[in-house]
């Protein structure tokens, strides 16, 4: 993200004379300097304008729509800024906006306010001003509010610029899907043009015949340099070096077809594997963490899911997920996350260990593959699911814990935890809201984040927590049917 940036727009108008609007451009150059400053902003903050006229606000947002730099608006009024004047650019923004109530003044200064003051300081009436007309076109927006030095407040934005770059990612990302969805799967299903339209995603099918071609040209030296690099991020378990190395053979294969098409994200199936020895494990694993998204039994819109959350969290700690099994002893309820084989090693407690195991379906040999315990945590669940008319994103908030038994003879990354409001409260919730057995898992994203990208791509958006109760979910699916019809 060094090179993207994000612009700050700040409102006024010719009404208060020259000195007032030096002063106004002057103060927010030197706020802009110190958010820059604080760290607390994952990208470049660049004041743009004070915008004064129609024809100002209009062009601005034209050229942030074509600055392929500039990846959202943040906008602010120092001043009064009549909200007629921003109709014209508000109607054709297309890039996230953020609305910041602030005020270069932390407090009233007793002794010197007086009419000048008033009128130079008067954020309190232009920011009314200006959130009306946002509000009258229902715009998606997102409204901070706080003193601009304060730290909180800045995280706020910085929170809201990482959700803001999840929109961008999903707007260029393309998905390389290895075969087709596995067999009478439902939830894998959705309608590539809708998501193209609504989210920007390019999702198409490669047929597994070029991956093999692909990896029969993969070169024993390009298999020696991949291997040393397991060897130097995981620990070897098994003298069955063979397996790893098809692994290794895989992974290039993989990322070259993709790199080679500009794809982020990719998924197969163990029912279309047609001329390979072994189902992706360690390979799939190890695209991950390099933060490439994966879908498996075709599952493309998790795939997508993957990348974008990990460029939110800066390649962080989201991984591919699936609810696997249940513990239901009584007040030690949890649910175990696994899959087969392809669960990123970003979330390990501990250095991971490849293995090789037999996989007991796909009739394939039997993979290497990375084992570890996910770590601690409180995290997030994330399902995207296509609803028939529109995509609704399932939130839920997670504990993750340290497994409560060791499950010797379970060969495969696994995370337990707790979910919200409890096990089984939780588990009638998502069902009921129709999430999907595979999910994304993030302890970097936020909930918030995720409902602020949601509202960026125009979605639905479902947020199960600890106050949630199966009724008061079912109330909003019914309020959000309604709504959504009328859209």
């Amino acid at each position: 993200m060094n090179n993207k940036e994000f612009w700050f727009v700040v409102g006024s108008q010719f009404l208060y004379g020259e000195e007032v609007l030096q002063t106004v451009a002057t103060r927010a150059a030197e706020m802009t300097e110190k958010l820059n400053a604080s760290g607390n902003l994952p990208c470049k903050l660049v004041y743009k304008v004070t915008a004064k006229t129609n024809k100002e606000i209009t062009d601005i947002v034209k050229e942030a729509n074509y600055d392929d730099k500039c990846l959202g608006i943040i906008t602010w009024c120092h001043t009064f800024s009549p909200s007629k004047m921003w109709i014209n650019g508000f109607v054709n923004l297309q890039k996230p906006y953020c609305h910041f109530a602030t005020q270069y003044n932390r407090e009233i200064p007793n002794d010197e306010i007086d009419m000048d003051f008033m009128n130079l300081n008067q954020a309190a009436h232009g920011d009314r001003e200006h959130g009306f007309i946002a509000a009258r076109l229902r715009m998606p927006r997102k409204v901070i509010a706080g003193y601009w030095q304060d730290e909180a407040v800045q995280k706020r934005i910085g929170s809201w610029m990482r959700a803001a770059i999840g929109v961008a990612v999903s707007k260029e990302l393309k998905v390389m899907r290895f075969g087709d969805n596995m067999r009478e799967v439902a939830v894998t299903e959705g309608d590539k043009v809708e998501v193209q339209a609504k989210l920007g995603w390019q999702v198409n099918t490669w047929p597994v015949g070029k991956l093999v071609e692909t990896m029969n040209a993969v070169t024993e030296q390009e298999i020696d340099e991949l291997m040393n690099v397991y060897k130097s991020k995981y620990d070897f378990a098994t003298d069955k070096i063979d397996s790893i190395r098809y692994q290794a053979r895989e992974e290039i294969a993989m990322k070259k077809m993709m790199d080679a098409e500009g794809c982020k994200a990719f998924s197969n199936t163990f029912q279309d594997l047609y001329g390979m020895k072994q189902l992706p494990g360690l390979a799939s694993q190890h695209l991950m963490a390099q933060g490439y998204g994966y879908g498996g039994e075709g599952d493309w819109k998790v795939a997508a899911m993957t990348t974008i959350m990990k460029a939110m969290g800066e390649n962080g700690e989201s991984v591919f997920m699936e609810d696997y099994t249940y513990h239901l002893a009584e007040g030690q309820e949890y649910s175990l996350g696994a899959h087969m084989l392809e669960v990123c090693p970003s979330c390990a407690a501990d250095r991971p260990r490849i293995e090789v195991h037999p996989l007991g379906i796909g009739d394939r040999e039997d993979p290497a593959r990375l084992v570890f315990e996910g770590k601690e945590g409180d995290a997030i669940v994330i399902s995207l699911v296509d609803m028939g008319g529109r995509l609704r994103l399932i939130c839920q908030d997670i504990h993750c814990v340290k497994p409560i038994m060791d499950m010797p003879n379970l060969p495969v990354a696994r995370v337990m935890w707790k979910a919200e409001p409890n096990l089984t409260t939780g588990v009638e919730c998502w069902i009921t809201a129709g999430g999907a057995h595979h999910t994304v898992l993030s302890y970097d994203v936020t909930a918030e984040q995720m409902k602020d990208w949601a509202n960026m791509m125009d979605i639905e958006f479902v947020h199960i927590t600890k106050d949630t109760t199966v009724e008061s979910l079912e109330q909003q699916l019914f309020l959000n049917d309604l709504a959504w019809k009328l859209k």
